[in-house]
C-alpha cells in the first residue's frame, strides 16, 4: 500500500525531488506516514481504514494536535493526503 501511496502523491504533482536533487514532498509525506505507523502500532492498511479517526485525533483541537503541526503541519497534511487516497480507491 505504501508504494500505492507513493505513486498517487506523484500523481497528484507532488515531486519527489528538489532541483537540487535531494527528497522532496513524496518522500517527507511517506516518512510522516512511516512515523505515525510506528507511533500507533498499525500498518499503512490499518492506519488508512481508520483515516478519518486519525486525522481527527491530529488535526487542531484533537489530542495529538501538537504531532500534526510538526515540521510545519506536514504531519497532519500527510494525513490528509492519505485520507484522499483513501477515499479515492
Amino acid at each position: 500500500m505504501r508504494d500505492r501511496f507513493k505513486e498517487y502523491l506523484i500523481l497528484q504533482g507532488y515531486k519527489t525531488v528538489t532541483p537540487s536533487g535531494k527528497p522532496s514532498t513524496v518522500s517527507d509525506y511517506l516518512k510522516r506516514i512511516d512515523k505515525v505507523c510506528e507511533y500507533e502500532h498499525m500498518t499503512y492498511e490499518v492506519l488508512a481504514s481508520n483515516i478519518d479517526h486519525i486525522v481527527s485525533e491530529y488535526d487542531v483541537g484533537g489530542p495529538k494536535e501538537a504531532l500534526g503541526k510538526v515540521s510545519h503541519n506536514s504531519v497532519i497534511n500527510a494525513l490528509r493526503r492519505l485520507q484522499e487516497f483513501s477515499s479515492d480507491r
